[in-house]
This record gives structure tokens, sequence and C-alpha cells, in this order.
């Protein structure tokens, strides 16, 4: 049994019936400071400026997000809310980031709820079991994920992909989390995450508050690492997961499924099905988020390179499905995945 109260505490998205709270991740982890949301749209701006991030993290902000626009709009006699009222809701939370598809899953998922007219209560509710099952869905996938590492293995993760990134737990940390609970785990690396630093300043917070020993490496250094023999999986998240096996994921993850197989390292991505987006064939038709080239030249709002130099900034990169030793989702576990083993699993689009 894992100790879900020692491995499960952070909560970075909280319901309060009225407004949502949010953890604000652009200050962890010097500062733990929240930010109340009451409206559609600075949910969207809370998705849009990252203070809160993570595939299904912000799926389920996004739906809570048409819960308060649901009470706003609801009729003070009957309580219903009607489809035409939440239209400018759904677009511009639709608009907020456009890589991550537990996005739309969320939004979809709610538009199908609401029909033509329902109440504003069960569009919270709906949003309340989102949430639910994201977390039932993580706990179960860290058991299904633990189960394929071998005792006394070293991993490594990149970005951040848990508690923070989801309704709890963790996708690819909450996998490390069960490994280290049941004694599988001898050592755990994690990157920086350049440019935002979410290993750094996120994932390697939230090892500290679990008790669990990781050391924390710059992202250049992991292939190196690798070629000391020190990971036997690298075990990441997703943001998309395209119906042939393809994964796009936080920029870098290309390289370190590149590094993983030259060197005899597995790879392993962790999603819940939602993240799964059997609508799209491969990962090269998958939209890649750009920001602007000021993430990579500045640091904490100074400017770090020279005047007039330019940037690209990438936030996402696509994983292909041959080096992917095993996706993990609350359904099951596919190795070596390809279209008809996702197809198997997930059914067509």
């Amino acid at each position: 049994m894992i100790d879900y109260d020692r491995y499960d505490r952070i909560r970075a998205v909280q319901w309060q019936g009225d407004a949502l709270r949010l953890l604000d991740q652009r200050v962890l982890p010097l500062r733990t400071e929240f930010i109340t949301c009451a409206t559609a749209d600075e949910v969207a701006a809370a998705i849009r400026n990252l203070t809160v991030r993570g595939a299904p993290a912000i799926g389920i902000a996004a739906a809570y997000g048409v819960a308060l626009a649901a009470k706003a709009a609801a009729d003070a006699a009957t309580g219903l809310v009607h489809a035409d009222a939440l239209r400018d809701a759904f677009s511009v939370l639709r608009a907020s980031r456009p890589t991550a598809v537990n996005l739309f899953w969320a939004l979809d998922r709610m538009a199908r709820v609401l029909g033509e007219a329902v109440s504003a209560e069960r569009m919270e509710h709906e949003a309340i079991a989102i949430e639910r099952e994201d977390l039932a869905a993580n706990r179960h996938m860290g058991e299904l994920g633990a189960a394929l590492i071998a005792p006394d293995s070293g991993v490594l993760t990149h970005c951040n992909t848990g508690s923070l990134a989801t309704a709890g737990f963790g996708t690819a940390l909450g996998v490390i989390r069960a490994a280290y609970a049941q004694g599988r785990l001898a050592r755990v690396f994690n990157t920086e995450t350049r440019p935002w630093l979410q290993g750094t300043r996120l994932t390697a917070w939230e090892l500290l508050t679990d008790g669990i020993p990781a050391k924390l490496i710059a992202d250049s250094a992991a292939s190196h690492l690798m070629s000391t023999g020190a990971v036997q999986w690298v075990i990441v998240g997703a943001d998309r997961i395209a119906a042939n096996g393809d994964t796009a994921n936080k920029i870098g993850t290309l390289q370190l499924a590149v590094a993983a197989r030259h060197f005899g390292a597995k790879f392993m991505v962790v999603a819940p099905s939602s993240t799964v987006d059997m609508a799209m064939p491969h990962g090269r038709d998958i939209h890649i988020e750009l920001r602007e080239p000021k993430e990579l030249l500045e640091h904490a709002g100074q400017r770090v390179a020279a005047e007039g130099v330019d940037a690209w900034n990438p936030v996402f990169d696509v994983a292909p499905a041959e080096l992917i030793d095993a996706i993990v989702t609350e359904r099951g576990v596919i190795e070596r995945p390809d279209a008809a083993k996702m197809s198997g699993m997930f059914g067509s689009a």
C-alpha cells in the first residue's frame, strides 16, 4: 500500500464553490502564493501566463472556468444556463494554450453536458468529476508504471508531472512516487527544464516535500548521466499522444528519448487517457506552441543575452513511438506502442 498522506499532499487547483483558487507556479518554490479566479476570463489568463500548468491541471482549471461562467449566466429563477450564454467563455478558454489536448477534452466534455441548456449546478458537478477522476487515474497509473521498474533502479524525469500539474499525485512523478514507496528506486534524477525551470523550481520541490532523495541535473547533462549506467528508466508525462503513439511533451523530451535508446535505458510515457488524441494520426501533425523569445533572452526579468540576439522558443517537441518502451494510462500499459496497439486500447477517432 502507498502512504498517500505522505506522497499526495499538494493541491494546486482548489475549487471554492464560487471561485477557483490556484497555487501560483510562477513564484514557487521561493514563495507560496495563491490567486483566485472568479471568471472564465481570469482562468484563461492563469492558464496562458502559466500560473497553472501541466496538461491535466489545465484541463481541470478550464472545466472550472466553464462552471464559473455557468454560475454567472444562470437564470435566477430556474438556475438553468443556455449554451449561447457560454459561447464566449468556451472560446476564450480554448484559445489559452494550443498544444495540450486535455484542455480541449475537458471543454468538449463540459459542452456535451451543457447541450442546449442545463443547470449551473450540473456543470459544477461535472467539473468536480473531472478533477476526481484525474486523481484516481493518477494513483492507478502510479501503480501500473511502478510495476515495470525493477528493484534498485535509477530513474530520470523531465519537467514537472506531479501534483502541481494534475489533480494530485501526478503522472510520471506519480510513478516515481509509487516506485519509491515500494522500495524499487535507488536513484532519482530530474532535469532543470529550461527556460521556465519547472524541474528546478517545481519537481525538485515536490520530491523534497515528499522526502524522496533526488539529484537535480542540467538539461545538457542528461546524456552524460545515461552514459554512466545510472539510469534504467526515463519517465515523462505528455501533453498530447497521437494515434500512432508519437508523444508531444515538454521541449527536451525528444533528445532524452534518443539518448535513452542509445545508452540502453528504457523510456516511459505516463498520461491519462484524456491526453490521447486518436484524431491526430501522427506526431508531426501536432501543433507545437511557440512562446516569446524573451523567455530565453531574459532571466528573472533581467536580460542576459546581448541586445540584438534573437531566439527560437518552441516549448514542446515530439518523441516518436519507436523510441517509447511503454505508454502508461489508467486503462493499462501499451508496450512498444504503434497504431494497432493504440487503436486496440483507445479505439479509432
